[in-house]
């Protein structure tokens, strides 16, 4: 499962997760929205308006790769408060309490590897299957009623000067949106090294926690979990290219994106066929297709968080 190592900056990526429509074995319809990505627009957009981003990511690349070969990693448990922001325009928009903590909840479980279907992890990957040990605690929930009925991926819904609302206290507080995005898009996430005033992970609100049948295949909340990966500095498992690299050693290499709920084996066809890691969080599978994240990942997310690292903010 050896992963090749690119050049970082073409890796560096602003990621929001869309739709397209598909046919699925939805319950009750014959057609649902399919996951895509709208990357290089979000990322063209970010280093237009900030030239300097491309020089720091790469400089957290480095970093991040240097922490990894010298066994920097954090010891012991980090806990992320979380500060919810939610923007209505509708009563259904102004999601529960308790939907926002189901959200907290599957964080929690997802990356602690205490999600019931984490046991569905194959054979050929048990070894390599992580507990990333990060906790996710629920400390305010903002809530403002708008006028606007879609937000868009520019950072409206997080300027208060743009009907939004601003992030609480971003080097130490993870900072979560939700909201109506518009586009059929699901969420998206700043990567370390952007501005701290618009630091944080946008969900839809359709999307957000355990949001029920009608959000189904996306109502398990493992958008969000997506998403906090990419926040933690994860790429998509596919490189965001044919055989890309997603920087990670443990991660078969994958053709491109999966969709739906693969059928297990799912061979790549690049060098050496291996079989695709199709239940990774880091792949566009529906939710319940997506379980589990690698000893890898969790290496890389955890050299964030060092002294010297980009979240390092928000270390023991």
């Amino acid at each position: 499962m050896k992963k090749f190592m690119l050049p970082a900056l073409a890796f560096m990526m602003l990621f929001s997760c869309q739709n397209d429509t598909t046919e699925t074995n939805a319950p009750e319809a014959s057609a649902v929205l399919k996951r895509g990505c709208a990357s290089q627009e979000v990322l063209e957009a970010q280093m237009k308006a900030d030239p300097s981003l491309a020089l720091r990511m790469n400089k957290i690349e480095e970093f991040t790769k240097n922490a990894m070969t010298n066994g920097r990693l954090v010891n012991g448990k980090i806990e992320i408060p979380v500060v919810v922001n939610v923007l209505y325009n509708s009563a259904a928009e102004n999601i529960s309490l308790a939907q926002i903590q189901s959200q907290i909840d599957v964080l929690n479980a997802d990356f602690n590897a205490t999600n019931a279907d984490f046991s569905s992890t194959p054979a050929l990957f048990s070894g390599v299957a992580a507990n990333v040990g990060i906790t996710f605690v629920l400390e305010t929930v903002n809530r403002k009623s708008t006028s606007k009925t879609s937000w868009g991926t520019r950072d409206a819904m997080k300027k208060t000067k743009q009907g939004g609302l601003d992030p609480t206290s971003p080097t130490t507080k993870l900072n979560m949106w939700a909201c109506t995005i518009g586009g059929g898009i699901l969420g998206y996430a700043q990567f370390p090294g952007g501005a701290s005033t618009t630091d944080g992970v946008v969900i839809d609100s359709k999307y957000f926690g355990l949001s029920g049948s009608g959000a189904y295949p996306y109502n398990l909340g493992r958008t969000a979990t997506h998403e906090v990966g990419h926040w933690m500095n994860l790429r998509h498992i596919w490189g965001d290219a044919t055989c890309g690299s997603d920087l990670v050693s443990d991660t078969p290499t994958h053709n491109d994106a999966n969709y739906g709920v693969p059928a297990y084996p799912h061979y790549s066809t690049c060098t050496g066929t291996p079989v695709e890691m199709t239940m990774n969080y880091m792949d566009y599978t529906d939710d319940r297709g997506m379980y589990m994240f690698s000893n890898g990942q969790k290496s890389r997310i955890a050299a964030i968080f060092v002294a010297g690292g980009a979240r390092a903010s928000f270390g023991i």
